[in-house]
This record gives structure tokens, C-alpha cells and sequence, in this order.
């Protein structure tokens, strides 16, 4: 049966348009058959994967990299159950994603009818709205709310799951219920931050010596404010995966090579947008010592987590920002010059030094090429107005470090290892014109590398660069030292540019550095592309020693773990 103009699933297509959505990534199914054939009526592009876990992943970096709403289309059953892999990656990142799914027609609900599921029960714990849409004079107000709670207005941003009873989307909506106040785009909502509160956190941060600004999730769309207040105030900046690129490397504020030391040195370290997870040994006083915090924040949870601050603004980063500095006026800062300076210098000389180890690398003595090595002729090749996503998790810690781009996307929070090449899809999609570069570990390439597929039907001018070690390395080098027997965590040294090639995609095998630069050249010049570097085991990185894999009972890290113990034990 046709969905016919005027239907819910034809209201869907027409709202979807209205917002601006030029593409939805998803997997095809009957449930969802009304909405998919209305989409392609109003000419919304659909983006059709192999796996609908891999849907959701491209609607989220399209999401992270654009500022736009993400939206993918899975079908019912298991349809749904595989996206929610994509779906908690998403909440955990806090991403503004739209998740859209059919069901049973209404007749057949709870009968035993196929695919029949309460898909809503699953992801409710992982979602900002989850409903199950049954009434089609409903649709519209149903799908703008969903699309309003994904960008966090009444919360934080986040997935938003949406679904329909097939009868319901083939349903006519009658025209006097067609309200443009449901289809129109609104202007997202901009909370302006308490002049009182500004004022009590130029106070803080004028007055202090050290001063630490770490940015987040949040700080995305406030970069010229960000670098604004860092000229300003003359603090000592971190980025972090969320927010990677925002300032660029050469401000003399980025000190990311010194991260250790500045982070047990701080007085007081505001952050922007940032949570304090993991990653930030959830701002630990054994990490960060007698540091006090400054929090800003559009989301509760960017302001609350694991430390208070002395000053908290839940407003608009962006407008914060300016706001402060704007309040700072003439006032000179106390920043000491010399402490920011010497970080400065000190970060320079390492990332120069890791450069110059980089380029030279020496393969292991299986003859195989250094990850490092890979890496360094990858950032000559790419330039410096590229996207790259970095994936997987022995192979993540050198591309974290060893690649840089105005635009970085990696597995985020949820260690969500396997976005890679889903992720690289949806960002070659929207930006075309760059080169856009996943590097990934072969591990992490397994879970989605069917994708190459969708890549070349599609024509997403990407380049995947595999490092082919053949082993989960991380696990295997801690077996080795911990336990002595490595057990289950080797991988075939596979022929990834052949499984490519299959697609028909343009791939080739790497296994000397006399190949290398060539291969990418040639690559970057036929994208779609995938290179397959047979890379050493030999090589250790930096999170294979440090105790990540055994997982510490305190802190992520072996050495924050030992600090924090001594730190409760004082």
C-alpha cells in the first residue's frame, strides 16, 4: 500500500524538510516503508547502510561535525535492537540525534505479529523522549517535540527515539491539523548567563596564577569567544576528544603535551562545555591537587559532575565567553606570564620531538612498518584543512596523538570502539570538498567494515587507513606482562584491501615505507579508498602501559589510580 500525500508518513518526509535535513542515514524494512518512500518524494537524500548501528553512528557525526540534527530511519525488531549501540553512543555523547522506527499496525500489536516489540521500554533509559506514536493527527507535535528534546531544550542534548504503527503512517491527516506551528523550524534556544554570576567568575579567574581552561561538547560553536578569552586572560589551555580543534595548535595558550603537569600545577581550571569523566580523572584533588573549579555549561551535567565549582553558570557558552571578557573590560590579569610561557615551551619542544620520532620511526624487527611511521606520513599527505576520526584502541592512542585537524571525531565517552568508517561516511558526505581521513586499528575496523560497501555505492569521498596488526593489542600486551598467556585476543593478519577491492572500492596493501607515501597519494587521489598497513605488534603504545586494560579500581589510569589511593589514605 502507497502512502499518499497527506498521510503521517508524508507529514514526517515534509517536516524533516522543513528543518533542514538534506539526508537521513538508515536501513530499509516494511515497517518504515511509508516514511522511506515520502522521504525520497520530497527529495530528502537517503543514505542506505548495511547495518543500522551504523545509521545511527553517521547521524551522529553528521550531528557533531555540522551543529545540525542527525536522523536515522531503522526498522522494526531487530532492526531497532541493532541500533542501540548507536543510540547509547549518542546519549552518552551527548548528541542531538533523531531515531525514527515503525511497529506492528495497530490490529496486530501484542498478537505475536512479526517484529513485534515495545521498542520505546529499550531505550528509554538512553533517550531524551522515547514514544510510541499511534494517534496520526499526533504525528507532527509528537516529531517536533522529539526533535526539541534532542537539543536539549527541558534537559541536555541526546538521541531522541520516535515510532510508528505502519496503519498510522499510511493514516491521512486532515488539513485543518497540518499546523505550520508544528512544521516550521524554530530557532534554537540561547540561555544568557547571570551578569552576577560573570562578574563573580572574571573575579575568580582575574585573580588567579594558574589557570587551566579545558573545553567540551559544549564549547563546539564557540571557538572565536573561546580564543577570545584566552588572549584575555593569558590562561593555559587543554582540548579535549570532544572538542578538538576548536583552538588552533599554534595559539600560544595550547599546552596539550604538558597535560600532566599542568593539570596537577592549576589553581583554578574553568571548564567549557566539559564534563569531569575519566578522562579528567573526574577531577580528582589527587590529579588536580588544591585546584578550584569554574564551571560553564548548557547542560546540568557539565556543570555538577564530580566537582562543584566556586562559580557555576548554566547559560550559553558561547555567550558566557563573551560576557566575561566583555566584563573583564581593561582589568589586567594575574596570570602568571611565565609559568603559561614555560608550559608553552615546554609543549612545543615535545611536539616537536614526537614529530621528528614520528617521521623516523624504525619498523619492529619483523620488518613491519611503526604505527607512528603510518601516522606521520598521513599528516604530511592531509594538510592542515581535513577531518579526521580516529578509532579503535592500541592504534587510537598513537592516531590521538599523532594526527591533527580542525575537525576530530574519535569513540567519545563510551569508548565506543567501531564508529570509524561510519563516522567517516557521514563526514565525507558533508564536507566533500576536504580530505577526510579514518584512521583505525583492525579490530575496530572489523565491526563495521561492511560499510565500505555503503561508502561506494554512495561515493563518500573518504580514505580508511587500517593498521593491520592483527591482534587486539592493548589486551594482548597486557596478557603478556600481567598474565603471562595470551588468550583470544589475536586476529588473522587479514587481507582488508582485498575485502575492499571486492566492493570495488580502490585499496592497497602497505608493508614498506617505500610504499607508503605513494600509496596514500595514490589513495587521497581515487577516494573512495582504503589502505591496508601491515603495521608491528612490536609497538607499544602509550595506553597499553598504562594499565587501561586491567581497569584500576579508583581512577582509568595505573599512575591516577596510586595517586588517588595515596590521596584518600592522607
Amino acid at each position: 500500500m502507497k502512502a499518499l500525500p497527506d498521510s503521517a508518513a508524508d507529514l514526517i518526509a515534509r517536516l524533516l524538510k522543513r528543518r533542514g535535513v538534506t539526508r537521513v542515514f538508515a536501513l530499509c524494512g516494511g515497517h518504515i516503508m511509508p516514511i522511506w518512500m515520502r522521504l525520497d518524494a520530497e527529495g530528502i537524500r537517503i543514505i542506505d547502510v548495511r547495518d543500522e548501528r551504523a545509521a545511527v553512528h553517521m547521524a551522529q557525526a553528521h550531528s557533531e561535525l555540522t551543529g545540525e540534527l542527525g536522523v536515522a530511519l531503522v526498522t522494526a525488531g531487530p532492526g531497532m535492537t541493532n541500533a542501540i549501540t548507536g543510540i547509547a553512543n549518542a546519549h552518552v555523547s551527548r548528541a542531538p540525534v533523531l531515531v525514527i522506527s515503525g511497529g506492528n499496525p495497530r490490529p496486530q500489536e501484542n498478537r505475536g505479529g512479526l517484529q513485534d516489540m515495545d521498542h520505546t521500554q529499550l531505550v528509554r533509559s538512553i533517550t531524551r523522549y522515547a514514544r510510541t506514536v499511534r494517534e496520526s493527527s499526533l504525528v507532527l507535535q509528537e516529531l517536533d517535540e522529539a526533535i526539541s528534546r534532542a537539543f536539549g531544550e527541558g534537559s541536555e542534548p541526546g538521541p531522541s527515539y520516535i515510532d510508528f504503527p505502519t496503519d498510522t503512517l499510511r493514516a491521512i491527516v486532515p488539513k485543518a491539523l497540518q499546523l505550520e506551528e508544528h512544521l516550521s523550524a524554530k530557532p534554537r534556544a540561547v540561555t544568557l548567563p547571570n551578569p552576577a554570576q560573570v562578574a563573580s567568575a572574571v573575579d575568580v579567574l582575574w585573580s588567579a596564577r594558574r589557570v587551566l581552561v579545558i573545553s567540551g561538547r559544549g564549547a563546539r560553536g564557540a571557538g572565536p569567544e573561546l580564543v577570545a578569552l584566552l588572549d584575555r586572560l593569558g590562561a593555559v589551555y587543554l582540548d579535549t576528544g570532544e572538542s578538538r580543534g576548536l583552538v588552533p595548535d599554534g595559539h600560544p595558550s595550547v599546552v596539550g603535551a604538558m597535560r600532566g603537569a599542568v593539570m596537577s600545577d592549576a589553581d583554578v581550571v574553568l571548564t567549557v562545555g566539559r564534563r569531569l569523566d575519566f578522562q579528567l580523572a573526574y577531577g580528582s584533588p589527587a590529579v588536580f591537587q588544591t585546584a578550584r573549579f569554574v564551571r560553564i555549561g548548557d547542560a546540568p551535567s557539565e556543570m555538577r559532575d564530580n566537582r562543584r565549582g566556586v562559580v557555576e553558570i548554566l547559560a550559553s557558552p558561547a555567550q558566557t565567553l563573551r560576557a566575561m571578557v566583555e566584563h573583564a573590560g581593561n582589568r589586567v590579569s594575574e596570570v602568571d606570564r611565565q609559568w603559561a610561557a614555560k608550559l608553552r615551551a615546554g609543549h612545543e619542544q615535545r611536539a616537536q620531538k614526537l614529530q621528528q620520532s614520528m617521521a623516523t620511526a624504525p619498523k619492529g624487527s619483523d620488518g613491519k612498518l611503526h604505527p607512528n611511521k603510518v601516522l606521520s606520513e598521513i599528516q604530511k599527505a592531509i594538510g592542515n584543512d581535513s577531518v579526521v576520526i580516529t578509532d579503535g584502541g592500541d592504534f587510537l592512542a598513537f592516531a590521538r596523538v599523532g594526527l591533527n585537524a580542525p575537525l576530530m571525531l574519535d569513540p567519545g565517552p563510551f569508548g565506543c570502539i567501531g564508529i570509524g568508517v561510519p563516522y567517516g561516511i557521514a563526514a565525507s558526505l558533508a564536507f566533500p570538498d576536504k580530505p577526510v581521513v579514518v584512521a583505525t586499528g583492525d579490530g575496530a575496523f572489523g565491526f563495521n567494515a561492511i560499510e565500505v560497501d555503503t561508502a561506494v555505492r554512495h561515493k563518500a569521498p573518504l580514505l580508511i587507513v587500517v593498521a593491520n596488526n592483527g591482534a587486539w593489542q592493548i589486551e594482548v600486551h597486557d596478557q603478556t606482562v600481567t598474565h603471562g598467556k595470551v588468550v583470544g585476543t589475536k586476529l588473522q593478519v587479514a587481507d582488508y584491501a582485498g575485502m575492499a577491492r571486492a566492493f570495488g572500492m580502490h585499496a592497497e596493501r602497505v608493508e614498506t615505507e617505500e610504499q607508503l607515501g605513494p600509496a596514500i597519494q595514490r589513495a587521497l587521489a581515487n577516494r573512495p579508498a582504503l589502505l591496508d598497513m601491515v603495521v608491528t605488534p612490536e609497538a607499544i603504545s602509550s595506553d597499553g602501559k598504562t594499565g587501561l586494560a586491567w581497569v584500576p579500581d579508583l581512577q582509568p589510569l595505573a599512575a591516577w589510580d596510586e595517586a588517588e589511593r595515596k590521596w584518600r589514605a592522607s
